[in-house]
C-alpha cells in the first residue's frame, strides 16, 4: 500500500501519477472513449491492404486480383479494383510544464501538479490504445525529452520525470517555452498528436512561432492551465500566501477596484493569445482549473479543434 503524499496537491508523486491510468480507454482511435479529439481514426497517408475500405478505381497492371470488386466490374464492364485505407498507431507527443511560474495554486492543487496529472492521463491513454508515446518535460533545471515508443516501461520513465520535475526547486535560469517548442518539433512527424501542457506564462512571439510550426507538422492541442486567483482577484481584503514549503510568508493586499480590473485584463490578455492562435491555426484549446479533475479532457467535447483559418506558417 503507497505511504500517503504529505505534500499531496504540491508535489506529485509517482504513485498517484502511476494511479491515473484509466480503465476501459480504446486510445486515442476513432471509436474509442477519448473521441472529444475529433481526430477520427489513425490512418496512414498512402493506401495499402488495410481493415477499411476506401473506394473503388478502374483496375491497374499489377494491382492484387483479390480485390476485384466483380460487381462493379460487371456493372460496368470494366475491371475495378477494391482500395483500402490502411490503419496504423499514431504517435502521441506530451510537453509538461513544471517550471517556477507553476509552482502555484489556491485550489485542489499547484498548476505543476495538475500539469503533471494530465500529462501521465494521456501518456497512459496513448500506451492503451497501442501508440508510440513520447514527450518533453519542462523543468526549472532543464528540458528531458523522451523519443515516442510503444512501451510501457518508456512511459513509466517520462511519467516518473514529470513527477520528478515537480519536486525540483525553482530559481536560477529556466529554459523557456519557446526553446521548448522548437526542440518538441524535431520528433513530430506528420499527423502526430501533440498535448501542450501549460499555463503559458511566457508565451512570446518566439514561442507563438514554435507553436504555429508545430500546428502545421502535427495536430496540436493547447491544454491551458490556470489556477481561479490568477483570472480575478479576491474582493476588497488582506490575505496571507505562503510558498511551497509554507516558509516564505507574505500578503496580498487588495483594495483599490481599478487594480483589480488590470490584474483580470493581464490573465485575459495571456489567455486570449493562446486561444486566438489555436482558433487561426486549428489546433485544440482546453482551459484547466486547478480545481479540476484531469479526467474531465476525457469527456466528449472538451478537445474540439476549430477549423484552421490558414495553415501556412512564416
Amino acid at each position: 500500500m503507497a505511504e500517503p503524499n504529505p505534500l499531496q496537491g504540491v508535489v506529485a508523486s509517482l504513485d498517484e501519477l502511476v494511479a491515473a491510468r484509466p480503465h476501459g480507454t480504446g486510445g486515442f482511435s476513432a471509436g474509442s472513449k477519448v473521441r472529444a479529439h475529433q481526430y477520427g481514426g489513425h490512418r496512414s497517408a498512402y493506401r495499402g491492404r488495410g481493415m477499411e475500405f476506401d473506394e473503388v478505381r478502374a483496375y491497374h497492371p499489377g494491382d492484387d486480383i483479390r480485390t476485384i470488386d466483380w460487381r462493379v466490374t460487371a456493372r460496368t464492364g470494366r475491371t475495378h479494383t477494391k482500395l483500402f485505407q490502411e490503419e496504423r498507431e499514431r504517435p502521441v507527443l506530451i510537453l509538461v510544464d513544471a517550471r517556477a511560474s507553476m509552482r502555484f495554486g489556491t485550489r485542489a492543487c499547484f498548476k505543476s501538479v495538475l500539469a503533471a496529472r494530465a500529462a501521465a492521463l494521456l501518456a497512459w491513454v496513448g500506451i492503451g490504445g497501442g501508440d508510440r508515446v513520447g514527450g518533453l518535460v519542462l523543468a526549472p533545471s532543464g528540458i528531458a525529452s523522451f523519443r515516442p515508443e510503444r512501451s510501457r516501461r518508456r512511459a513509466l520513465s517520462f511519467v516518473k520525470r514529470v513527477a520528478e520535475a515537480t519536486a525540483e526547486p525553482a530559481g536560477g535560469a529556466e529554459p523557456s517555452l519557446a526553446e521548448a517548442l522548437l526542440r518538441l518539433r524535431g520528433l513530430v512527424r506528420p499527423g502526430t498528436l501533440v498535448f501542450l501542457i501549460s499555463d503559458f506564462a511566457d508565451f512570446d512571439a518566439p514561442a507563438v512561432h514554435e507553436a504555429e510550426r508545430l500546428a502545421h507538422q502535427g495536430d496540436v492541442s493547447c491544454l491551458f492551465v490556470f489556477d481561479r486567483l490568477e483570472a480575478a482577484m479576491p474582493g476588497a481584503g488582506n490575505y496571507p500566501v505562503t510558498d511551497a514549503n509554507g516558509e516564505g510568508r507574505a500578503r496580498l493586499e487588495v483594495e483599490r477596484a481599478p487594480s483589480r480590473a488590470a490584474y483580470a485584463a493581464w490573465f485575459a490578455q495571456r489567455r486570449d493569445r493562446v486561444e486566438s492562435l489555436a482558433r487561426e491555426r486549428g489546433m485544440a484549446f482546453l482551459p484547466l482549473d486547478t480545481a479540476e479533475d484531469p479526467k474531465e479532457i476525457l469527456h466528449p467535447g472538451r478537445l474540439k479543434a476549430r477549423p484552421p483559418a490558414a495553415r501556412s506558417v512564416a
